[in-house]
């Protein structure tokens, strides 16, 4: 278990006015144990804490009265009791209370995120903790984009960014210790993974090139003239001055180095920060452009410095490479193994071909929990590949983006002590499964990654908008504005709005964030505990989904994660096996007394808790279909039962997923062979297309007499069953429309459905019934809906 890094009280603040202000007010620090009762901490599928809820929310808006009525208390009330009664003041409280209403209503053709049944997107109930926070806080309107505009939640930001930086494992070292020469971090809140993505590469390219950017100040510059002898680490490990190296040694020099030298010039040379900033812009890629920068001084460079993402990466990457002139082209791709994750051999291949083109790398993105696969990407491995190509003098940052995953990183984290100097035990077994071995070495090391993307408004059940960035090095916040690197010290302005993308930003994320990690500390018993309880669920599903296809059943369904015993070569049908007597078929209770069965649970199904997976359907004889086109086409069909429709009520459906493809293009050769194995298929196609289920819920609530995965597998074989049925007339359809046009003429049916075998007046009360346009053609719309009726008449014995 990981020890939580020590804690130090104290947003990081500045001194004067901003001092003043804190001296009169208690800063609500974020420490102590939190609490441990997951279901104080959700509004519940059924609105269980309702009550509780309707008490907090109206104690915000009377504290909000308060406020503003005990502010002034003399100052003229405006909306006065005549004005009340006025016919105007009476018509427009109407029609608010009007519209108020309409909006509740429309608002329930939205997805029932809180609902078990709910298996689509990373969307689940929000935390309530979160919610009151946001109300609370939206109440007085905050903007984070300076003190000024939010100087409660500016506060907040600083202790919700310090603690992020905690969860991920960055130390934060006291004032002393930075003042002699301690690291700190820094973190804060974004609309999203996007901007915090974008940032995260708009810092790792401006890291890259302020070394180059250095050189030609104090070549240029004459307020620099003090330091033109400035001398520097090289990758090698030699000294050399600085003014001296070329491009490419300049594009290699260690992080933390470069994020040293504005201190050293004032420090050693006593250059004040204010002519660093002045000289640096004149010569800057964010002053003169990315053009003018590399003809002027990077020219000798022979190819574009790059972006190393995987296959599964966020699309904010080739965003970002947009926007920052990158150019979307240079960032390249990884293929994946086997399991969906970046295969290192692939990288170490790309890198070392970097290096031989002496291509600088902006940085390698390590995904910690994709979005469609739930894969962590092997950190470990990832960052000790950067120790080695150091040594053959290519460096660059590590990014991970743990938009998905970053908060199952609190599995790992020790809880603060409480009042009694322990945290509180369990009374009982609980339905809870940690990290497998692999992820849990990934997690270990991601206090490692030079910068890392976290979602609250994700796996933190916060609502939206809450992204984050955190730096391991503070100074790193600095790059992305237009003033020189400065290591963080504890007197330093408290304004967060211009360390990144965006200018206004709502106070009231902030204080979601805030309030939500005061109540579910992201530590073991707190974040930890409902994602012990996620991951439980997610291989409980799994595991059904493994085991559900019976012999006799007329179809086969394949989940993207490998078995254990697939991965080491063992004995796949006796593992299958003891999953289906010894996992899928208890209890919870029976399956918490059965440690080697629990054991097998933590090491199957994906690394975290989203799970892919795709039906593939048999023949009348019993062979399995072998053509990926109609796999696909069966996967998009259950898809197409599974899922809601635009004005359709979500009521109506009993379960519902959410789809994806995996494209050729992007995974790989490897991934894709293996996983179209796995499924049966050959033949044409470039992509597979998938369903997915995000478990977020941590409760498997029984329905009646059925537990929740007698529900989902009784809701997918309905779904495979009418998705089969559907796909055949679907096929009909295409056998007549001959010309492929998507309309079928009068004569094109009436020959089809005379070789079926039907008679002339069942043709034509088929057409009158159909033809619901009158145009004398179908649509396939029409045709399936009047078709499957067809059938059903035909199967009760309707025809003669």
């Amino acid at each position: 278990m990981n020890r939580r890094p020590t804690r130090h009280r104290g947003p990081q603040v500045s001194a004067g006015a901003v001092d003043q202000f804190l001296q009169q007010v208690e800063i609500p620090y974020l420490d102590g144990p939190g609490t441990s009762s997951p279901e104080a901490w959700f509004l519940g599928s059924k609105a269980e804490n309702a009550e509780e809820f309707e008490r907090l929310i109206v104690e915000a808006i009377r504290d909000q009265a308060f406020w503003r009525r005990n502010f002034h208390p003399g100052d003229p009330t405006l909306v006065t009791e005549a004005v009340k009664r006025q016919p105007e003041y009476v018509q427009a409280m109407g029609a608010l209370t009007d519209s108020y209403r309409s909006l509740l209503g429309f608002l329930k053709k939205s997805m029932p995120f809180f609902s078990t049944r709910y298996q689509g997107h990373m969307n689940w109930d929000t935390a309530m903790p979160a919610v009151l926070g946001y109300f609370a806080a939206m109440l007085y309107n905050p903007n984070n984009v300076a003190f000024e505009g939010s100087t409660a939640t500016t506060i907040l930001e600083l202790l919700v960014g310090d603690d992020l930086c905690r969860m991920i494992g960055y130390p934060l070292p006291d004032k002393a210790a930075c003042q002699a020469g301690a690291v700190r971090p820094w973190g804060h809140i974004t609309s999203g993974g996007t901007v915090a993505n974008i940032e995260a590469i708009w810092s790792a390219r401006n890291l890259k090139f302020y070394p180059i950017a250095m050189q030609a100040a104090l070549r240029e510059d004459p307020s620099l003239a003090a330091a033109r002898d400035l001398r520097v680490r090289t990758a090698a490990g030699d000294q050399a001055v600085l003014r001296e190296l070329d491009v490419w040694s300049l594009c290699n020099l260690r992080g933390d180095d470069i994020l040293a030298l504005p201190a050293r010039l004032t420090a050693e040379h006593g250059i004040s920060p204010e002519a660093i900033t002045e000289a640096l812009t004149k010569v800057s890629p964010q002053s003169v452009g990315m053009h003018a920068f590399f003809s002027r001084y990077a020219a000798e460079l022979r190819s574009p410095p790059v972006i190393i993402v995987p296959a599964t990466k966020h699309y904010s990457f080739p965003k970002a490479a947009a926007i920052l002139g990158i150019g979307a082209a240079n960032v390249l791709d990884v293929p994946l193994d086997e399991n969906a994750r970046m295969s290192i051999p692939e990288l170490e291949r790309i890198l070392q071909s970097c290096l031989a083109e002496r291509r600088p790398v902006y940085t390698v993105v390590g995904v910690i929990g994709s979005t469609e696969e739930s894969a962590v990407d092997p950190l470990r491995e990832i960052l000790a590949l950067r120790e080695q190509f150091r040594q053959k003098g290519l460096e660059f940052t590590v990014h991970a983006d743990a938009a998905w995953g970053g908060y199952h990183v609190s599995i790992l984290r020790d809880d603060d002590d409480g009042p009694s100097g322990k945290p509180p035990a369990s009374a009982a077994p609980r339905g809870e499964v940690g990290f497998s071995r692999y992820t849990g070495e990934q997690y270990a090391v991601l206090q490692q990654a030079d910068s890392v993307t976290v979602d609250p408004h994700k796996s933190g059940y916060i609502p939206y908008p809450a992204g984050a960035l955190c730096y391991r090095n503070a100074a790193m916040r600095d790059l992305v504005t237009f003033k020189a690197p400065y290591i963080l010290h504890a007197q330093d302005e408290p304004s967060v709005g211009i360390y990144g993308v965006e200018g206004s930003k709502p106070g009231a994320a902030v204080a979601a964030v805030f309030l939500a990690h005061k109540v579910i500390r992201p530590t073991r018993s707190g974040y930890g505990s409902i994602h012990r309880k996620a991951l439980f669920n997610c291989r409980r599903v799994y595991a059904r989904l493994l085991c559900m296809a019976r012999p006799e059943d007329n179809f086969v369904v394949v989940p993207v994660p490998r078995l254990p015993a697939e991965i080491t070569g063992g004995d796949v049908a006796a593992q299958i096996e003891f999953i289906r007597e010894r996992i899928d078929r208890r209890d919870t209770d029976e399956l918490l007394t059965d440690d080697e069965a629990l054991a097998l649970l933590a090491e199957v199904g994906p690394d975290l808790n989203i799970l892919t997976y795709a039906f593939n359907f048999k023949r009348p004889d019993g062979t399995m279909n072998q053509s990926l086109a109609q796999a696909n086409r069966l996967n998009k069909a259950v898809y197409e039962v599974l899922s809601l429709k635009p004005g359709e009520d979500p009521s109506g459906h009993p379960l519902l997923v959410t789809t994806t493809d995996f494209e050729d293009a992007h995974y790989g050769a490897l991934f894709m062979a293996d996983y179209k194995r796995r499924l049966g298929v050959e033949g044409p196609g470039h992509a597979v297309t998938v369903l997915r289920s995000t478990v977020m819920n941590p409760w498997l609530t029984d329905f009646g007499d059925d537990s929740f995965l007698d529900m989902l597998e009784r809701e997918f074989r309905k779904a495979i069953s009418r998705a089969m049925f559907r796909d055949s007339m679907a096929q009909v359809f295409e056998e007549i429309d001959a010309n492929n046009d998507g309309r079928l003429e009068r004569a094109e049916i009436e020959a089809k459905l005379r070789s079926l075998g039907y008679r002339d007046e069942e043709i034509h009360e088929f057409l009158r019934a159909s033809d619901t346009s009158r145009d004398s053609t179908l649509s396939k719309q029409e045709f399936l809906e009047s078709y499957s009726q067809l059938l059903v008449r035909a199967s009760l014995g309707s025809r003669r």
